[in-house]
C-alpha cells in the first residue's frame, strides 16, 4: 500500500526527472534547481563585475534587473575554493535572501594538459570547485577544453578532453552539479566541440555556447549550433548585445526555437562609465531580440 505522503514525494521526484532529464544513482536529481520555463539574462564577472564584492554584484544586479551572476575565480566576490564552510554558507545566504541567482562558478581549469601531472591537478581542482558550487548555492562550474599542442594529434587532445570531462561529470552528479564546457581556446570550433561531447558522455557535461566569431565558420552558425544543441548547459556567454560583426538576433532566435531553459550570461570587456546604464541598455536589447524570435 502506498501511503499519501510517499505518493506525493514520488510524485514530484518524477516531475522533477521530466524537468531536468536525469536522475543519479543516489536519487538526487542532476543540477541544483530545476530550469526556468524562460531564458533568463544573468551577467559572469569578467570585466564587468569584476571589482566588485558580493553587496555590489547584489545591489547593481537588482538594479538593472539581471536575475543571475557567473563567479569568476581570481576576481573581488572572494567566492573562491579556500572560504570557510561558514563563509560558504554566508555566500549562500546572502544571494539566497537577493533577487539575484547564483548560476555558476567561472573556473580556469583546462583538459589539454601535455604533462599528466597537469592534467590530474586540474581534474582535481575541477573537483574543489564543483564542491564550493554545491556548497554556495550555485548550479555548476564552467571549465575550458582548450588548446591544441604540435606535440600531440589532435585527435588524442580531444579524447583527453572527453574523457576528463566524463571523470568531473561523474563527480558532479554526485553533487547535483553540472560541468559547463566553455568553447573557448584553439579548440573552439564548434565541430572540435561536438567531437569532444561525442566523447565526453556523461550527462551532467553541458556545453557553454561562448558566441566566438568561429561560430559562423563552416556551415555557418545554423549548422555549427544544431552540432551541439542536444548538449547545452544551463550557462550560454554572449558579449554586448550591440557588438557589431555577430548575428546576436540570430542566435537569440535559436535559443529561443531549441526551447533553451537556461541563462545567457554577458560576459562584457568594453569600457563603461554606468554600470546600471549599461546592464539596463543591454536587458533591453536582450528584451527586445527575445520578443523577435518569439513571435516568428
Amino acid at each position: 500500500m502506498i501511503n499519501r505522503r510517499n505518493f506525493m514525494k514520488g510524485s514530484l521526484a518524477a516531475g522533477a526527472v521530466l524537468a531536468t532529464g536525469t536522475l543519479g544513482k543516489s536519487g538526487r536529481i542532476f543540477a541544483a534547481d530545476l530550469p526556468s520555463p524562460k531564458i533568463q539574462l544573468g551577467l559572469v564577472t569578467y570585466q564587468w563585475g569584476k571589482d566588485w564584492d558580493i553587496d555590489t554584484i547584489i545591489k547593481n544586479l537588482s538594479a538593472a534587473k539581471v536575475n543571475g551572476v557567473e563567479l569568476r575565480t581570481t576576481h573581488k566576490h572572494g567566492v573562491e575554493p579556500g572560504i570557510s564552510s561558514e563563509q560558504r554558507k554566508e555566500v549562500k545566504k546572502r544571494f539566497a535572501d537577493s533577487p539575484v541567482k547564483l548560476v555558476s562558478l567561472g573556473s580556469a581549469e583546462c583538459f589539454d594538459h601535455v604533462d599528466p601531472a597537469k592534467l590530474a591537478k586540474a581534474i582535481e581542482t575541477t573537483k574543489v570547485f564543483l564542491r564550493l558550487s554545491a556548497d554556495v548555492g550555485s548550479s555548476g562550474v564552467k571549465v575550458r577544453p582548450n588548446d591544441f599542442h604540435k606535440e600531440v594529434e589532435r585527435e588524442k587532445t580531444m579524447e583527453q578532453i572527453g574523457k576528463s570531462l566524463n571523470i568531473v561529470g561523474k563527480f558532479a552528479g554526485e553533487l547535483g552539479q553540472q560541468v559547463r564546457l566553455e568553447v573557448h581556446g584553439s579548440c573552439s570550433e564548434l565541430p572540435v566541440i561536438k567531437k569532444i561531447m561525442d566523447i565526453a558522455t556523461d550527462p551532467n557535461v553541458g556545453v557553454c555556447w561562448n558566441s566566438n566569431k568561429k561560430d559562423v565558420y563552416g556551415d555557418g552558425l545554423e549548422a555549427n549550433f544544431n552540432l551541439i544543441k542536444a548538449r547545452l548547459g544551463a550557462t550560454t556567454h554572449i558579449r554586448p548585445l550591440d557588438t557589431p560583426g555577430y548575428p546576436w538576433d540570430k542566435l537569440v532566435e535559436l535559443f529561443v526555437k531549441s526551447d533553451y531553459k537556461g541563462w545567457l550570461m554577458l560576459e562584457c570587456s568594453n569600457a563603461i562609465t554606468d554600470p546600471i546604464v549599461a546592464l539596463n541598455y543591454q536587458r533591453e536589447l536582450f528584451d527586445k531580440f527575445i520578443a523577435k524570435a518569439q513571435g516568428k
